[in-house]
């Protein structure tokens, strides 16, 4: 057999145009999580999430600018009596396809980081209360571990 014939299919294939970099591009700085957590859990004001987050208010302010222009934010006015107009930050379609992939972290770091007293946040049902987790499923239905699951060139995949 040959070394070309016993390499991973995947040798076969470039990472020039790879998903998980390009998402790494809008996603893979270390505040922007932490942006994205409390716009997720409700705080939207400028003020509250760097208070909350406890963010350098320029970090912030470009975390906020980077996710406007990827399109996961967007700006929504609002003025408080007496006060000049400030904004709101509000989830985009873009955004809130997110939401799995935070339940997915913390589903993850709850089971491999854990704290002796139980998690911090407990994703939660709002209709009925129960606890959300996140599955992968195939289309047919089924729930494959992680082994069963292979990634296969798909329609722009490039040869190296």
């Amino acid at each position: 057999m040959s070394e070309t014939q016993m390499a991973p299919e995947a040798m076969r294939w470039s990472t020039v145009n790879c998903t998980i970099s390009r998402t790494m591009d809008v996603l893979g700085e270390k505040w922007t999580f932490h942006v994205l957590r409390e716009i997720f859990v409700g705080i939207r004001r400028f003020e509250d999430i760097r208070a909350r987050a406890e963010i350098p208010r320029q970090v912030l302010t470009d975390r906020l600018t980077a996710l406007i222009d990827r399109g996961l934010l967007r700006r929504v006015p609002y003025r408080l009596p007496g006060q000049r107009e400030r904004y709101e930050y509000r989830m985009t379609k873009a955004g809130l396809d997110l939401y799995p992939v935070l339940v997915a972290m913390v589903q993850w770091g709850d089971e491999h980081l854990p704290l002796d007293g139980g998690p911090p946040l407990v994703a939660r049902h709002r209709g009925c209360e129960e606890e959300v987790s996140i599955v992968m499923r195939c289309a047919a239905g089924h729930e494959p571990p992680p082994r069963e699951i292979a990634f296969r060139p798909g329609p722009t995949a490039e040869p190296r």
